[in-house]
């Protein structure tokens, strides 16, 4: 047997072991008939959907600028064991580091040391980590248990909000209490079937309505997005901005859903990251991958606190809000490290706008070409004219100075260069919500950061989870 089919077969085999978990799930009622289809769907010719996996990243980023590694998920880090092509299978995880085309922070943040060495501050390499393929006691775990539930509360959700524009409160809240109970008993993805036995002949009025409505729930099956899975990251929000950007523009067709959270400060767990979900499927069949998007400073914080983590994943219900909490706080040191980064970005860059402002003098040239980019896509105009107004107003008053300019610069060119720093500002540092935290520098760089963001702050009056 060849090595090839040595792995093929291997593949294969640990197919067949899934497939016969979701049947055993399926005779024993855990699942019904259009989850385990699905299911059987995403852990079906595993090698074929690693493939398009591994297809799906070399669109996105070209051939890998260092020999692929073996990844361990315990230690959270590579093995120095370089692996082959023809090595990588679904059974093992792998990290691999590419570079980002199109990059707009490319080259833009470097420090000149003795001898004239350069040191990058931010690279365009994007280390992405291959994850397995997910087990599959985990997947129908996820199917049964969390999806499971929270698609149930939507459920009874759904059935209070229609039945309340329409009859009294009260009788509502007892209907929906009811279909909480009937859907609790037994794995149930047809809800209208089991509301309109449970409402009765008094509701035939609504039933329309609720059935549409009920339509809308997504199912606990295809909640399930991370069977096969990607992480990448970046150095700066910036960078993994740009790579979602160029996913959507080369196959728009294929996106599932996109989901940008690297300024949500309103979830409980202070997460920042971006998701994309593709559909890596062939011949009309719908598998998704699930790509995260996090910067690489955020990840290696949270390595350091992966007991803390791991400890709120296992906690009881009883717990999960003070655990909610320390993870919470963990994430805020993270954005917090993050954002420092961003800080001494600033401080390289103020170092250098001087000589920028002279070269383009004259030839409507920008300091650097597409970059940053505006960021009114995540933060209101109105919020963003407001801050660079306040601006304009304090390099008016000489609060905010350049004295490094290599020669001397206008009232409109000065305001020129603050309005383009604190626009990177936006687009690259993470809101946060201690309002009692501050960038710990006085230089130039630290006073624009800090005036920025508390101006963000401001505009949306968020409250301290101290006092909460």
């Amino acid at each position: 047997m060849t090595h090839e089919d040595y792995i093929q077969a291997m593949v294969a085999d640990h197919d067949r072991k899934n497939l016969d978990a979701i049947d055993r799930a399926l005779a024993t009622g855990r699942i019904n008939d259009e989850a385990a289809q699905y299911l059987k769907n995403l852990y079906s010719d595993g090698m074929k959907w690693y493939r398009e996996m591994f297809y799906f990243l070399g669109r996105c980023f070209g051939a890998p600028k260092a020999p692929v590694m073996r990844y361990d998920y315990a230690s959270d880090s590579a093995i120095d064991e370089p692996i082959l092509i023809s090595d990588i299978t679904p059974l093992s995880p792998y990290i691999v580091n590419h570079r980002l085309d199109a990059d707009p922070m490319r080259n833009q943040f470097f420090d000149v040391r003795a001898g004239h060495r350069v040191d990058l501050a931010v690279s365009s390499i994007v280390t992405v980590i291959v994850g397995a393929q997910k087990n599959i006691n985990r997947a129908l775990d996820k199917v049964t248990g969390k999806y499971y539930s929270k698609y149930v509360d939507e459920v009874a959700d759904t059935v209070y909000r229609v039945i309340a524009a329409h009859d009294r409160p009260a009788s509502a809240t007892a209907i929906a209490d009811k279909i909480r109970a009937k859907l609790m008993e037994k794995y149930n993805s047809t809800p209208s079937e089991a509301v309109l036995s449970i409402i009765g002949s008094g509701h035939e009025k609504i039933a329309v309505d609720l059935v549409r409505a009920l339509d809308q729930v997504k199912r606990p099956r295809m909640r399930l997005q991370d069977v096969w899975r990607a992480k990448c990251l970046f150095d700066l929000v910036p960078q993994a901005r740009t790579f979602i950007e160029r996913v959507r523009a080369m196959m728009p067709d294929r996106i599932l859903s996109v989901r940008d959270s690297f300024y949500d400060t309103d979830n409980p767990r202070n997460y920042r990251d971006a998701k994309i979900i593709i559909d890596i499927g062939t011949d009309g069949v719908v598998i998704p991958m699930e790509i995260i998007c996090q910067v690489r400073t955020f990840f290696d914080f949270e390595r350091r606190t992966h007991d803390t983590y791991e400890l709120s994943r296992e906690t009881t219900a009883t717990k999960t809000q003070s655990m909610d909490r320390i993870v919470a706080d963990m994430h805020a040191g993270g954005v917090k490290e993050y954002n420092l980064l961003v800080v001494r970005c600033l401080e390289d860059l103020f170092e250098r706008v001087g000589w920028n402002i002279l070269y383009s003098h004259g030839l409507n040239i920008p300091m650097f070409d597409g970059f940053p980019k505006d960021c009114t896509l995540y933060y209101p105009p109105k919020m963003v004219d407001t801050i660079m107004d306040k601006l304009d107003n304090a390099v008016a008053n000489e609060l905010f100075r350049l004295t490094a300019s290599p020669a001397p610069l206008t009232l409109a060119q000065e305001s020129e260069i603050f309005r383009w720093m604190a626009r990177f500002v936006l687009v690259t540092a993470m809101p946060y919500t201690d309002e009692n935290w501050t960038v710990p520098t006085d230089t130039m760089g630290g006073k624009l950061f800090n005036f920025v963001m508390k101006e963000v702050q401001r505009y949306y009056k968020k409250p301290n989870p101290q006092k909460a």
